[in-house]
């Protein structure tokens, strides 16, 4: 099966090439050629393991022994993925108990594993080059960490990610280097593009992208909506599902409607913003108005021109065809700690505050949908993640677990750069 870019200004390729390229040199974003359906045997597979290698068959095409395959997931999922019920039908599926406690470490294990396997014999080097508003930085950095053959530069906003978020992307050394970036998250994502489109740069050094710009970050992700919905059919016989997901820059929600064209049964998706909602206004509009983020409590889903806004419209065209599977809503950080508050104290259930938002959300849904089809809520990091905006804000204290306390304690190791592009090419043609 082929990839095709969204701005259909370039040729066709296959999936080990849109891995490693990354960003199309058009500029726009990989798309398959088609959707396969996964087989109807996934409605009776008991574990995550066993029901991701059968998804990653479906979209591989053979590229890799099926022995090989399995073993990578087998080696990048060794850790639970518990679907809890909070209450009224409404599920919290907790995508944080992988080592860096966010729902990333899915896709940047998956990604990580599947470029080694491609590179084994080949004699070369890449670099990976990825921004993050938060929790990306630290699955890529775990996730590649002392993988042969491969380089990781991150980009971040200086003073804009949570502090144990900033220790787990700086402390790791190796091949891992984290740039801090002056600006804010739109200026990482934008000087990321330009160097995925400076031939010059590009002519150097083999560069490629582990954001969800990447088509390799997205299938990984299809496997969890995949499973909760699993679990769901196995203990209550449910047909179909509603998923809501807190949402910024939008991959984890198109990886979502990535599992529904390959069978999951989504009746609807619900995109829960923070008041960078270009999105759900869109939704709401018909205006694509992307602007300048601002800093919220979620802050990894401060972003004001989500990439995969892309996707979306490739796939469903217009917005009369979107609004029919995902509905938008906008919750100000006045509402999220509100909703943190709240589900604490009469469901003894401590969301972070990207699960808060989504929590929001299902409330607005709720309230003008009456029927009883069970909602789903991505809960995509640990709320000891924000441990300082939680405590500082709320009197509810926060444990760490170990996990996460062990970067706590380890020196910073960061270079600071000017939210300009050529400081980017500088570091890049120069280290």
């Amino acid at each position: 099966m082929n990839y095709y870019s969204t701005e259909k200004n370039t040729p066709p390729v296959s999936f080990e090439e849109a891995l490693f390229i990354g960003l199309p040199p058009d500029n726009g974003l990989y798309m398959p050629e088609e959707f396969r359906e996964v087989d109807n045997s996934f409605y009776s597979v008991d574990n995550f393991v066993d029901l991701s290698y059968l998804i990653a068959k479906t979209f591989l095409d053979n590229l890799i022994k099926e022995e090989d395959l399995y073993n990578i997931i087998s080696d990048c999922y060794n850790f639970p993925v518990p679907l809890i019920e909070l209450k009224d039908n409404i599920f919290s599926l907790e995508l944080f108990h992988g080592p860096t406690a966010a729902f990333k470490d899915f896709g940047a294990r998956f990604m990580s594993r599947i470029m080694s396997c491609f590179l084994k014999g080949q004699k070369k080097k890449i670099t990976i080059l990825v921004a993050t508003s938060g929790d990306t930085g630290s699955a890529v950095a775990n996730g590649f960490y002392k993988v042969d053959n491969i380089d990781v530069v991150i980009l971040y906003p200086k003073g804009k990610v949570s502090l144990l978020q900033e220790k787990q992307l700086t402390t790791l050394g190796e091949n891992i280097t984290a740039l801090e970036v002056n600006g804010n998250f739109d200026d990482c994502q934008r000087m990321v593009k330009e160097a995925f489109l400076d031939q010059e740069l590009c002519s150097k050094i083999n560069l490629s992208s582990a954001n969800s710009i990447n088509i390799g970050r997205l299938y990984p992700q299809s496997f969890y909506y995949f499973w909760s919905f699993n679990v769901l059919y196995r203990k209550k016989g449910v047909k179909e599902v509603v998923f809501c997901v807190p949402s910024g820059n939008f991959g984890n929600l198109t990886a979502g409607v990535f599992a529904k064209k390959m069978g999951t049964p989504v009746k609807k998706f619900i995109a829960g913003t923070n008041i960078n909602d270009v999105v759900p206004e869109f939704l709401y509009t018909g205006v694509y108005a992307p602007r300048a983020s601002k800093q919220t409590l979620s802050n990894a889903m401060d972003v004001g021109n989500p990439s995969n806004f892309k996707r979306l419209i490739d796939i469903y065209k217009t917005k009369e065809n979107m609004v029919k599977e995902i509905i938008g809503y906008k919750v100000t950080d006045a509402e999220t700690l509100n909703t943190i508050e709240r589900v604490y104290k009469t469901d003894k259930y401590l969301l972070d505050p990207h699960g808060a938002v989504g929590y929001k959300a299902i409330e607005m849904y709720k309230k003008d949908n009456t029927d009883n089809i069970p909602v789903i809520l991505l809960e995509t990091a640990h709320p000891a993640k924000f441990k300082d905006s939680i405590e500082n804000n709320l009197k509810i204290n926060v444990d760490i677990p170990e996990s996460l306390k062990k970067c706590l304690n380890k020196d910073k190791k960061s270079i600071e750069i000017d939210n300009k592009y050529g400081e980017l090419k500088n570091y890049l043609t120069t280290r």
